[in-house]
């Protein structure tokens, strides 16, 4: 597996495996190119956008990280980073989040983020037990979703 930045060029590709998370009923966000290009890809507020891939250069998953600005519509607190992850589901327990999230913290530090938080879906049981394999902790819950804090400026260096 090989980590690298996402480009322009993994646009469709990201589209197409979030399409298949949608039909598994795994994601409720827009996964058209024009929401990847400009939620993951060209999104300003972004401090890193790693995608993992295999040998043959096919995408097995990425990982966004962008700055809250106020106002943002998950109500995170502004300087705060925002994560998500995304799996493409042939490839989920193998070790693709885990190495997303290692190059995902290095960003995160690199940019001065003192926090990260992850808003999951209540009933992803998956999701909520990769973030807290990743060490993050549930800090505030609704109905339908629960948020979790990753402490970058407490968490060990690798």
């Amino acid at each position: 597996m090989k980590l690298r930045d996402g480009t322009l060029a993994d646009v469709p590709e990201i589209s197409a495996f979030l399409v298949e998370l949608t039909a598994l009923g795994k994601r409720t966000r827009p996964d058209d190119e024009a929401f990847v290009r400009s939620n993951y890809i060209e999104n300003a507020a972004k401090v890193s956008c790693t995608v993992a891939e295999d040998d043959a250069g096919h995408v097995l998953g990425f990982q966004v990280l962008t700055v809250a600005a106020a106002g943002n519509e998950w109500g995170t607190d502004p300087g705060w980073g925002i994560i998500g992850t995304h799996v493409r589901p042939n490839a989920a327990r193998t070790g693709v989040g885990h190495a997303l999230f290692t190059a995902t913290r290095a960003a995160a530090r690199k940019a001065g983020l003192q926090k990260i938080e992850a808003t999951i879906g209540a009933k992803s049981a998956e999701a909520l037990g990769y973030y807290e394999a990743m060490g993050f902790r549930t800090y505030r819950q609704y109905d339908d979703r629960i948020c979790k804090c990753f402490d970058v400026a407490g968490a060990p260096r690798d």
